[in-house]
């Protein structure tokens, strides 16, 4: 069996061992962290993207002092017939004023939209098909109803695609580096057990036992300890999730992203700690077989 209590080599008072705990945990703390921080943003893209993909925008403002100008319910009800008539465009709602103050509400306050000397403007959502021509769209709509805009999401959805992409691959960069640092450290490991217990290996082959025997000493004692290390660390990263989450409820700035992870997210973080015992494992075979066959 790979794992086991007693070893015919005294690997368990080796000082490397203490060295490579530290090192795992430190290792599946950084690339739990990374893990987690990709899943959320990644939730968060695709959640904006459900939600607001195929979805447009159109802004009336106040326009106050303008004399030449119809009222704003006139130019909200031209911009709506002229919405409505839009090939492509399969539902157009105007927000009234409670949805206006609740978008402000993070930036103004709750009472802020209520104040008659505020120019407030006056929404209407759009949901599309996908196939409507949005700037021949905003030149009618401007026709129709002077000071009206029209905001496409898709323009900063795009963007948000791109921060997610760029927040995985730098996610899977973090973890690529933290791989490569267990690697070394593995090597760095078993090949100080090497030279330290270099007189009991040679009497373990002088008895008979193959390299693949002694190899699987080193295993037992590796898995060991990157499983202590890469547990530890990725229970320090969830106390450190569960921090940064209870930090969060307390704010109201709306725009950042949702901290509070799924249960399947917690439990794809678990993840880590496997894989850095397998590669654990894997680097300590490589590296014991490796410097065997190297021995006279």
């Amino acid at each position: 069996m790979l794992l086991r209590k007693q070893y015919d080599v005294p690997l368990a008072r080796d000082p490397s061992s203490r060295f490579l705990v530290w090192i795992t945990l430190l290792m599946s703390y950084l690339a739990a962290l990374a893990l987690a921080g990709a899943l959320l943003v990644g939730e968060m893209a695709a959640r904006w993207d459900s939600g607001l993909a195929g979805g447009l925008t159109v802004q009336i403002a106040p326009l106050p002092g303008r004399t030449d100008v119809p009222p704003l319910t006139a130019r909200v009800e031209a911009a709506l017939t002229v919405l409505r008539a839009t090939p492509g465009v399969t539902r157009a709602d105007p927000l009234g004023t409670d949805d206006a103050a609740r978008l402000l509400e993070p930036w103004l306050g709750p009472d802020a939209a209520k104040d008659p000397s505020l120019p407030v403007p006056r929404l209407i959502d759009v949901v599309t098909d996908g196939t409507v021509d949005t700037p021949q769209l905003a030149r009618r709509l401007e026709s129709a109803a002077p000071g009206a805009t029209l905001d496409d999401h898709a323009a900063w959805l795009a963007d948000l695609r791109a921060f997610a992409r760029s927040v995985v691959l730098a996610a899977l960069g973090i973890v690529a580096v933290v791989s490569g640092a267990a690697v070394l450290a593995v090597v760095f490991a078993v090949r100080a057990g090497l030279a330290i217990h270099h007189n009991v290996v040679q009497l373990l082959h002088l008895m008979g036992a193959t390299d693949r025997y002694v190899s699987r000493q080193f295993e037992s004692h590796v898995l060991g300890l990157s499983l202590r290390g890469g547990l530890a660390g990725v229970a320090l990263a969830a106390a450190t999730l569960l921090g940064l989450q209870h930090a969060a409820e307390g704010l109201r700035a709306s725009l950042l992203p949702d901290m509070n992870m799924a249960p399947w997210q917690w439990a794809t973080l678990l993840v880590v700690p496997a894989a850095a015992a397998l590669l654990a494992v894997g680097t300590a075979r490589a590296t014991v077989l490796r410097t065997l066959e190297a021995l006279p």
